[in-house]
């Protein structure tokens, strides 16, 4: 590819994956940019939870709080059969003491998308509409990109990388020749936005797990406003083939279940369930990231949360090649890292709503009868309750195999999120404080030893050294101990050694990867 590129990065589709992708790079002095073939932000979209890893994310780079001003708080989760609620878990802390936002955010994607796009402006970045990609060729040194206009005019866009965050219909995978092997649910679903009254509103997550109807019920901002997620079956579903469904076809015995009332539906919408992963999430300089890589059941609200992981994960490696501190081969470590979590997340989230959306006598009595005394028992457990945030809220991934990850400290691995310390006091500032420079960093719980010290200045690394105290113990981390960082919140390096032969050890570490202050 002759001349000069036009841009550093192409990032296609500006969901919350493409959004936060570009923000990220911003922040990072990268200046992407961000095409999406449509007009505007589309007001019907359906994702709605946002979890604690996704705001740990957005802390770094300072607008969490703005987040979790603009959703809800989920206070519990309800279960109901038969008319009546059979089973109700309080979950608003459910995370305590492992994650500054210990619970579930929902925020509706349209409202999100609208944070992300004024954070992303506030960075200096704009999404351009109406500008669809219709065709990508590589050479060694760069892509050039086929972007349609609104006006019919095709632009070619010469860039160094090309990132498809374009959606399950994805062009940029299409034209990659990348497989996407998975299939589709034979159930039909229904998602409408509505204003609602009865006991299943305004109070967390409701479920009804009747035999032949499954609908939940998701509180969200505003006065009795709420998401309803069902299934579509019976002689609904053949209106649904001729395009002609209503919500009045679809939602009456199940919200009689609820005993809810609706006042006024604002929008309505089906939708079929899919559940696959792209053979590769990487072609020589074209990434594949959020549904254009995975789709999988609605199951946990997982979806656009791992999305945004794959923005992250895939943002500062890219920044610290296109600046020069860092060697292409930290580009190799990208689809390792999430490919393998999206294919556990998949099988995962598959085998769950199999059994939760199955039909039949059997299937009706696990879910109305068995499920939910599993569930109130399960959250009994402070050990369960832990495991199933630290799930569901993706605070549990790892990159443990990866080849940027080495060592141990305590029950910290490389690849290991960094555990997270609560301050000690009011106006004291937490471990997770220092993550939004942005840049690689070395902690330290405990005391220092003058050798390491030494290997950080000589590296230009940034230095935390944090009084022990027993707190960091129960979470893992080891006393005297290193954490070399990652600037996305991961341990790349932990030394329970921390003498001349650790401060070697993190020197060797620092030259293998490039990796710069």
């Amino acid at each position: 590819m002759e001349g000069t590129n036009d841009t550093q990065m192409l990032v296609v589709g500006a969901g919350p994956t493409g959004l936060a992708l570009a923000l990220w790079l911003a922040r990072f002095g990268v200046r992407p940019r961000i095409v999406d073939k449509t007009a505007g932000v589309a007001p019907v979209s359906r994702a709605l939870g946002v979890h604690a890893r996704t705001l740990e994310f957005y802390r770094q780079l300072g607008f969490a709080g703005r987040a979790v001003d603009a959703g809800i708080v989920m206070e519990s989760l309800n279960l109901w059969a038969r008319d009546r609620r059979v089973a109700s878990v309080p979950i608003r802390d459910i995370g305590q003491g492992s994650t500054p936002y210990p619970f579930v955010l929902d925020l509706a994607q349209d409202d999100h998308e609208r944070l992300l796009i004024a954070q992303l402006e506030a960075a200096g970045g704009r999404v351009e509409r109406n500008a669809e990609l219709t065709g990508l060729t590589q050479y060694r040194d760069g892509v050039v990109a086929s972007l349609r206009h609104a006006d019919g005019s095709v632009e070619e866009c010469r860039c160094a990388y090309v990132a498809g965050c374009d959606g399950t219909h994805s062009t940029v995978r299409t034209n990659l020749g990348v497989t996407f092997a998975g299939g589709t649910y034979e159930h039909l679903f229904y998602v409408a936005d509505v204003n609602a009254r009865g006991p299943a509103v305004g109070h967390g997550v409701n479920v009804a797990l009747d035999e032949a109807d499954l609908l939940a019920v998701f509180e969200m901002k505003g006065p009795g406003r709420v998401r309803l997620v069902g299934t579509v079956r019976g002689d609904a579903a053949a209106h649904a083939e001729r395009n002609d469904l209503t919500f009045a076809d679809v939602a009456s015995a199940p919200l009689e279940h609820l005993r809810m009332e609706v006042d006024r539906v604002n929008w309505f919408s089906t939708y079929r369930v899919h559940h696959r992963v792209a053979s590769r999430f990487r072609v020589a300089r074209v990434f594949l990231l959020g549904d254009a890589a995975h789709v999988h059941s609605p199951v946990g609200a997982q979806g656009m949360n791992t999305g945004i992981g794959d923005a992250v994960n895939l943002a500062w490696k890219l920044a610290a090649v296109v600046r020069g501190d860092a060697d292409a081969r930290l580009l190799d470590t990208y689809e390792p890292e999430r490919i393998a979590f999206a294919q556990r997340l998949v099988a995962t989230t598959d085998r769950l709503f199999a059994v939760a959306s199955k039909t039949g006598r059997v299937a009706g009595f696990v879910r109305t009868k068995v499920f939910p005394a599993v569930v109130s028992i399960a959250f009994r457990s402070r050990a369960m309750r832990r495991y199933l945030f630290r799930t569901v809220s993706q605070t549990m991934i790892n990159y443990r195999q990866s080849a940027l990850s080495h060592g141990r400290a305590g029950a910290v691995h490389g690849g290991d999120r960094l555990p997270w310390v609560p301050p000690e006091g009011q106006g004291e500032d937490d471990n997770y404080k220092p993550l939004m420079s942005l840049r690689w960093q070395a902690h330290v719980y405990g005391e220092v030893r003058p050798a390491l010290r030494d290997v950080c200045d000589e590296l230009q690394l940034e230095l935390y050294q944090f009084p022990w105290r027993p707190v960091m113990k129960r979470n893992g981390l080891a006393r005297d101990s290193l954490y070399l960082v990652r600037p996305d919140g991961y341990v790349a390096l932990a030394l329970a050694d921390t003498s001349s032969s650790g401060a070697r050890a993190l020197r060797d570490y620092a030259a293998r990867w490039r990796s710069k202050g």
